[in-house]
């Protein structure tokens, strides 16, 4: 069952159409018609789609509306109201009949007050027809200037897809899909359809169409798997299809990246549909390759490491990576991802060790996620890949591993009680804690929380305070460094505390238990930050489990360097004098 497809201005449209008794009636208000004549106009004369129009012929030479009638009526309406003003010469070039309403072709090309109140139809006709009256009227004495401009545009840019269905097609199965399910027709479809009736009717070639719409169904299902479909792109699960990740970068490779932020309505059927038209198969041979390129980038553990890598800090694009690598070898393609990394970074390693959160926090994560992806790509013998479908679901954030009291918590009460509560339990545990101080610790902290739950103590601001303060000394080693460097990268690391502002301020006991109760419930926690709290950087001889310490640091640091090492600028040679100093 074949559909035609084509591209058709809004003034083209012509004949009469018929809008059957399963459809409801005409229901737009004064807020879609009026965004329907602002977003007309204010395209300005730049190609501009609307909605497609689907249609199914009828044995009579009649259109059934299938989809598009409230858009089709009130563009009816407009062409209506510019001709009985005397503003155009002409309306529109067709004609609407609603099946549950007798006399609907009559009211609509004449919308009077008297007749409003006959039926509902009528009456919201009656309100879209005043609204468009009042619409122009805000030109005052441009009225006919600004008439002109939009006649105009609905000649030479406003535009539909035309969409013609076959005549064997369930109407009202259709109508449901694209109406009851809320699923419009996407620029994948129109493609889709396009692509299969060329491919059903070549002159002197087998019909391929059945194959190919079975290799568009895998295509589409290989490109859901999470893992798959999140290393090569940062758009949304959500997207309806995922073939037109393929479908849109080969549209910017024929027509050019559209302008803008973001992407025209159908704009990808627009720049696709000659390529269709001109040859079907070359054009589908075209989405098989590129759909084996990222296949095979996938299942290419250091290809794919790279790729998400570059892709998930969201200065590359698979089509601009695409760009870059086309036509390359395999060590050639590494070399140049190699070299978008080392470019992306332009660090040395004497500047990752003064990264600081408060200065340079963007740069701090992605040396992270860095340290992250290589350790996982760098393991021999394993088929593990680093989650970037986990990554960018935006669990991650960039957290203190021990934070110290020069990060204050803000004043609410529920925060202090949950950080109270976090660190009573460590207190509790930490054998290296003297009994007495234990005791009177633990005192405080009861103390502290009886008071928050007392409504009638209103300030407890300056006891929590004190009580944090002894807090955090116990839980912190020795001196540590006196709270500088808190915020360099050495005491930074990837993890899910979202917005909980008492774990984000809580010392490394306190979140080194949340990692683990995480890591036992099967929640995905980046590699390096689950070994930064299991101590894996430090060397045996020097590990206090329950703290995190100057040593540490420097160990955390050297491993970071040496993880992203290959990617790291030289740095500056220091002269004789500087040695010497």
């Amino acid at each position: 069952m074949d559909a035609i497809l084509e591209r058709r201005a809004v003034g083209d449209i012509a004949g009469s159409f018929f809008v059957p008794a399963y459809q409801r009636g005409y229901r737009w208000g004064t807020e879609e018609v009026g965004r329907l004549l602002d977003d007309i106009w204010a395209s300005n004369g730049d190609p501009y789609y609307l909605q497609p129009v689907v249609v199914k012929p009828m044995g009579d030479g009649r259109w059934e509306l299938i989809d598009g009638q409230q858009r089709l009526t009130t563009l009816f309406l407009i062409f209506q109201y510019m001709r009985s003003e005397g503003l155009q010469n002409a309306g529109a070039g067709f004609t609407i009949e609603y099946a549950t309403r007798s006399g609907s072709a009559d009211f609509l090309s004449n919308p009077t007050e008297k007749r409003r109140r006959e039926n509902i139809d009528f009456d919201h006709i009656f309100a879209a027809y005043a609204h468009i009256n009042k619409w122009f009227d805000q030109h005052k004495h441009r009225k006919q200037w600004a008439a002109n401009r939009f006649y105009d545009y609905l000649f030479e840019s406003v535009r539909v897809i035309w969409y013609e269905a076959a005549k064997e097609l369930d109407s009202i199965a259709l109508f449901t899909r694209l109406n009851v399910g809320r699923i419009p027709l996407s620029d994948a479809e129109l493609v889709k359809a396009q692509l299969l009736a060329k491919l059903r009717h070549r002159p002197g070639f087998s019909d391929r169409s059945e194959q190919t719409a079975a290799q568009w169904d895998q295509f589409e299902r290989e490109l859901r798997v999470p893992e798959v479909w999140s290393f090569v792109t940062t758009l949304s699960e959500d997207e309806p299809t995922r073939i037109s990740l393929i479908l849109d970068t080969l549209a910017d490779q024929h027509g050019g990246t559209p302008p803008g932020k973001h992407r025209p309505r159908y704009y990808t059927f627009d720049m696709l549909r000659q390529v269709i038209d001109d040859d079907p198969q070359a054009f589908w041979d075209d989405v098989v390759k590129l759909h084996s390129l990222i296949v095979g980038w996938y299942e290419d553990r250091d290809i794919f490491h790279k790729v998400g890598y570059l892709v998930a800090t969201r200065k590359h694009t698979f089509a601009g990576l695409l760009e870059a690598v086309t036509g390359l070898t395999r060590p050639a393609l590494q070399a140049v991802l190699d070299e978008l990394i080392a470019k992306h970074l332009n660090l040395t390693a004497g500047q990752v060790a003064d990264l600081d959160y408060q200065k340079s926090g963007s740069r701090c994560s992605d040396v992270l996620l860095l340290m992250n992806v290589e350790t996982v790509r760098l393991r021999s013998d394993s088929t593990e890949h680093y989650s970037f479908h986990a990554h960018s679901r935006g669990v991650w954030s960039l957290e203190h591993i021990h934070a110290q009291n020069a990060l204050d918590l803000k004043r609410d009460e529920k925060v202090w009680t949950e950080w109270l509560r976090l660190h009573r339990g460590a207190i509790s545990d930490v054998p290296s804690i003297d009994e007495d101080l234990r005791k009177n610790l633990l005192a405080e902290i009861d103390g502290v929380l009886a008071a928050i739950a007392d409504p009638r103590i209103v300030a407890v601001g300056t006891q929590f305070d004190q009580t944090k303060a002894l807090v955090e000394t116990a839980l912190t080693e020795g001196k540590a460094d006196g709270g500088d460097g808190v915020h360099t990268i050495s005491n930074l690391a990837l993890l899910a505390s979202g917005d909980n502002s008492a774990l984000s301020n809580s010392t490394f006991e306190v979140k080194r238990r949340e990692i683990i109760g995480r890591d036992k419930t099967g929640s995905y926690i980046p590699p390096c930050t689950r070994n930064v709290f299991l101590k894996y950087y430090t060397d045996a001889d020097d590990q206090q489990i329950h703290f995190w310490g100057v040593q540490d640091r420097e160990a955390y640091l050297d491993a970071i360097l040496a993880a992203i090492q290959p990617y790291l600028g030289p740095d500056p040679e220091l002269n004789e004098e500087e040695l010497v100093a």
